[in-house]
């Protein structure tokens, strides 16, 4: 995870999107989906991220085709159960799409949001 997460903080940079609380944000969403495709899915196989004009997509590809299912609101003093609802919270869109032997969990940060960070950190 910590190999994903440097990965994503680097790509943030590079995109001009670092240092940014939304960016912090992303972090922690790649955290998120790299700690369950490890807890429930045999690890990540891949970890794609793409800048485009609207979005940042972050996708974490694994080996099984069971989709991920929210549960209800994780209960207070047990474990677990919470990284599907911070996914949620701190993106715009997440899902998840099965194809062949495996799956690709995903979400997206709208960029605005994103370039607002950058222009009110200045």
């Amino acid at each position: 995870m910590a190999k994903g997460r440097s990965f994503t903080r680097q790509a943030l940079r590079d995109w001009g999107w670092g240092g940014t609380e939304t960016s912090e944000d992303a972090l922690l969403v790649v955290s998120e989906l790299l700690t369950n495709a490890s807890l429930h899915a045999d690890g990540c196989q891949e970890l794609v991220l793409s800048a485009g004009e609207t979005a940042l997509r972050i996708e974490v590809h694994d080996r099984t085709t069971t989709l991920p299912v929210r549960r209800p609101a994780p209960r207070p003093g047990v474990p677990g159960g919470r990284g599907l609802h911070i996914v949620e919270r701190l993106s715009d869109h997440w899902g998840a799409q099965a194809y062949g032997t495996g799956k690709a969990v995903w979400a997206e940060i709208e960029a605005s949001r994103l370039s607002r960070d950058v222009t009110a950190a200045r």
